[in-house]
């Protein structure tokens, strides 16, 4: 089977690093190597010689598996016995930068764990690609739960062990769409890459969970580790989301020589929870937060209390109300306006509750909701208002302004105990039933977009494409769009039309399904008959959305309507199919004009091959593929740094998948 996996010599060491966290012996060699240590391996097995690290892996059985490889350009994996164990080995015939290469991998295996004779070809399929198959997140490259608990889980210390929670991954999801979240996830894992050792491991050990294990790192340097990895985080980018800032919640110990990596994921996730409830904070045994026992004893996960800010001039109010309380919750006290607002910006959702009075100097608790409702805060943390005054007009602006309930002073413990604790519990459940509507719009979207890209594929597949061309205008159309937005206010268009401009920009081009196969597949340049017959796509898709009857007045289908018809237009009245002049042209189709012509640009296609970014960029500059909003132009500028890095990710991601051990079966040899 002819390999047409090619790819650049950092990339090879990359897979390198990553195998030989499983394999026991991972190398590349040339032909000249080859054939030298195959010469080698033949004499030693006629001399009976046996000593491996002499030779190359496989070349004392009676078919070199890295030559036949490297002869038929193929992927190759085998069984042996060296000694009285067993191995794994795998041939990976590669193209790196141009000349040819075997990657050879060695693993040895449990005997106990091999099946009987008959079942010895499904044994091989199973063990090709051991590790990306069994071992790897395929988001975030980083290894999965699997490789925790059947590889990691049981070995010895001393060695740092930390859980890292991302912060409001939900919020991310919610706000920005399921993309953000995952891109969230992905920019955490490689921040985080780049700042570990070559021998420390990341696990995504949950959704947003990562587990990060250091092996024999000393106590000071886990933690300087894990606060540099905490800052550079949160200074991170999220390409595409501008305005999304990243924050996580560490919590850190130390597994000693006796104690197993599993024994220890416990105490790691106790303090990382201590650090979520103030969030964007590391914790570990040398700032550990205590409950405010007096002996200072550690509390488990189960025993951590919510907080409460109780907000009140007055000290002996102040002192009844932490009483009241104390048993069952965590009070912090503030005597005016001003410190709440000051506590609910460091402490965020970690305040459960709020406990407002209204009457007090400076800022009163009237200001203070104008100001939770100004930030959004009073979405996500109740607030009871507490009060001697009863005044009707008082209480109906407090339940105006959004507080959950009113306590009249003087105070009775048990119903202050029992309104507290049942606005904590309804808010509790807001949320389940919030995160439960959320999962289901979440999966009816998810629906949708793959009904989209399905269709647009089709499009893309008739049209000789290989479908990469569909995802690459929703990518740059977000980032255009992400960047038009911070630079200007002119085109008002929220998150949500960002989204939907986003979405329908995949059915750009769905009216090419009604153009001849002889003229979308023409090698050569178009007669001027063919380019008008080409030209009619633009409407051919608009008559196709504007025939769907109950849906034209649904918004996907109006914006994907705009797009299929005027992304040809140009700025200078000079395009099609309406010659459509300025801002007569659809803000939607003007940024889909222009990630369609730098994605044409840059890639192959039947009648030309692709340009560099370098070349595309000076031709849409210079209007040699018609003239643009130059308002669009300064955003394409701005983000091409962002274009040049995630066109690389999507080029070499279906590579990986298609080409590596996980992404396709490959040919072996018994």
């Amino acid at each position: 089977m002819v390999s047409d996996y090619k790819i650049t010599m950092e990339q090879a060491e990359y897979e390198m690093v990553c195998y030989r966290r499983v394999f026991n012996f991972v190398r590349l060699l040339d032909q000249e190597k080859l054939e030298k240590l195959n010469a080698e391996g033949l004499l030693a097995a006629e001399g009976g010689q046996t000593k491996k690290a002499d030779l190359c892996i496989g070349h004392f059985c009676q078919g070199c598996v890295a030559m036949e490889a490297f002869l038929r350009k193929a992927e190759l994996c085998k069984l042996e016995f060296i000694g009285d164990d067993i191995y794994q080995i795998m041939a990976k015939y590669l193209e790196i930068d141009g000349n040819p290469y075997v990657m050879e991998l060695l693993k040895k295996m449990d005997k106990s764990s091999l099946i009987d004779r008959k079942d010895h070809e499904r044994l091989i399929s199973s063990l090709t690609g051991y590790n990306e198959r069994l071992y790897q997140d395929v988001l975030t490259k980083a290894y999965n739960r699997r490789y925790y608990e059947e590889e990691l889980k049981s070995q010895m210390g001393p060695a740092g062990i930390a859980m890292i929670d991302l912060d409001d991954f939900k919020l991310y999801n919610d706000t920005y769409g399921h993309n953000a979240g995952d891109m969230a996830l992905t920019v955490v894992a490689e921040t985080i890459c780049k700042h570990i050792r070559k021998d420390d491991i990341l696990i995504r050990y949950g959704g947003d969970e990562f587990l990060l294990v250091l092996p024999g790192v000393t106590e000071v340097k886990f933690a300087g580790r894990l606060q540099e990895i905490h800052d550079k985080i949160h200074l991170a980018a999220v390409p595409g989301y501008a305005g999304l800032q990243l924050s996580v919640s560490i919590g850190g110990t130390i597994a000693g020589a006796d104690e197993t990596i599993g024994s220890v994921v416990g105490r790691a996730d106790r303090f990382m929870y201590q650090a979520k409830t103030r969030k964007n904070l590391v914790v570990t045994e040398s700032n550990e937060i205590k409950d405010g026992n007096a002996d200072g004893a550690e509390v488990n996960r189960d025993e951590l209390k919510q907080q409460i800010l109780i907000v009140d001039d007055a000290e002996l109010n102040r002192d009844i109300l932490a009483e009241i309380l104390h048993h069952d919750f965590k009070t912090m006290e503030v005597s005016s306006g001003e410190e709440c607002l000051s506590v609910l910006r460091e402490y965020g959702a970690g305040i459960s509750l709020v406990l407002l009075d209204i009457v007090m100097p400076g800022m009163d608790g009237f200001a203070v909701l104008e100001a939770m409702n100004r930030n959004h805060w009073i979405e996500d943390i109740p607030v009871i208002m507490i009060s001697s005054e009863e005044t009707e007009s008082y209480i109906r602006r407090a339940y105006e302004m959004g507080v959950s309930d009113y306590i009249s002073r003087p105070f009775d413990a048990k119903v202050v105990y029992r309104r507290v604790y049942n606005t904590i519990k309804l808010y509790a459940k807001q949320r389940r039933l919030i995160t439960l509507v959320t999962d289901q719009i979440r999966e009816k979207e998810k629906n949708s977009q793959i009904l989209i890209d399905i269709l647009s594929h089709i499009v893309e597949f008739r049209n000789g494409e290989s479908g990469q061309h569909v995802q690459h205008i929703k990518m740059l159309t977000g980032f255009l769009l992400d960047r038009l937005m911070q630079k200007t206010d002119k085109y008002d268009l929220k998150w949500s039309d960002q989204y939907m401009i986003t979405i329908a920009s995949a059915l750009h081009d769905i009216g090419k399904v009604g153009i001849d196969e002889k003229i979308l597949n023409k090698p050569g340049r178009l007669t001027n008959e063919e380019f008008e017959e080409m030209k009619k796509h633009t409407l051919i898709g608009a008559s196709m959305l504007k025939s769907l009857g109950v849906y034209q007045n649904e918004e996907l289908v109006k914006v994907a309507y705009q797009i299929c018809r005027w992304h040809h237009e140009r700025y200078d009245g000079k395009g099609y199919p309406d010659g459509l002049k300025g801002e007569e042209i659809p803000i939607a189709a003007q940024v889909v004009s222009v990630a369609d012509v730098y994605d044409a640009l840059t890639s192959e296609r039947v009648y030309k091959k692709a340009f560099s970014h370098e070349k595309a960029m000076e031709m849409i500059l210079a209007g040699e593929c018609g003239t643009f909003n130059p308002l669009l132009l300064e955003c394409l500028q701005d983000i091409q740094g962002n274009i040049q890095v995630e066109m690389k990710r999507a080029a070499e991601q279906p590579m990986l998948v298609q080409n590596s051990y996980v992404g396709k079966m490959i040919e072996t040899v018994q």
